[in-house]
């Protein structure tokens, strides 16, 4: 039986990859996983029904920039059925990006809390929480087609990618290199602040920014800050070609 990685280069729409982000069994342990913690559950989340399932990327579908994130995070996502939303690390990243003028307001608690992203869309290298946050390389690999479909999809309209962390690093550059970018060798490293232009034989041209992930650990540390998001976001929408920010830009 195919799985969804297997029919996502098919895929004609960027809902139709989000449709098989959804169904897909394509890893055991991550599947027992996702439905153990919806099953539990956290205390503070008790009488709420997760999602538990694939969690697809999220944002507009003529997007300039993704931002590349890791997994969705147990009782964030994985509750909610929405990347970066209901936890902290969505919290930050949201409140950026409303500051960037990527986001239509500076929280995301739900599904349908009325959050409309505009030039941007969230994507992840792995749909499904792991334990520990930690997914194997296979389950990277298993899982990145949906990636490399999504950025083909993208192709006409894409032209940064803003990865938070050296895991969603490693996973971006392999799919480019699976899908023909020239990608250095050896693999440029990741940091923050870092970037790295890469070139497609078409012609294309996509520039890669890292940036120290927005979880708790990075955040609550001071080691990455609000304007340190705010100063790699607002370079990945100079770079794109996209309007400066305005209060009309935040809608």
């Amino acid at each position: 039986m195919r799985e969804g990685p297997d029919l996502a280069p098919g895929a004609r729409t960027l809902l139709e990859v989000d449709r098989l982000v959804e169904g897909c069994t394509a890893c055991p342990r991550l599947v027992e996983f996702r439905e153990k913690v919806s099953t539990e559950r956290r205390a503070a989340f008790r009488d709420q029904t997760y999602w538990g399932r694939g969690v697809p990327s999220f944002g507009d579908g003529q997007a300039g920039v993704v931002v590349v994130g890791l997994a969705p995070a147990a009782h964030g996502s994985n509750r909610t059925g929405r990347m970066f939303t209901g936890d902290r690390s969505g919290q930050v990243l949201v409140a950026a990006m409303h500051r960037t003028g990527f986001a239509s307001q500076p929280t995301a608690v739900s599904r349908d809390d009325g959050l409309v992203l505009t030039g941007a869309r969230i994507v992840a290298p792995v749909h499904c929480v792991p334990p520990d946050n930690k997914p194997t390389p296979d389950e990277r690999r298993r899982c990145s087609p949906y990636l490399g479909r999504e950025l083909e999809l993208l192709a006409p309209t894409v032209r940064v990618a803003v990865v938070l962390g050296g895991f969603g690093w490693v996973a971006l550059l392999a799919t480019l290199r699976d899908q023909g970018w020239s990608v250095p060798r050896p693999r440029p490293r990741f940091g923050h602040g870092a970037k790295v232009r890469i070139g497609h034989p078409d012609g294309r041209e996509l520039t890669v920014l890292g940036c120290f992930h927005v979880s708790p650990h990075n955040t609550s540390t001071g080691r990455l800050t609000p304007q340190m998001v705010d100063d790699v976001l607002l370079e990945a929408r100079r770079l794109a070609g996209l309007e400066p920010v305005t209060t009309e830009t935040r809608m």
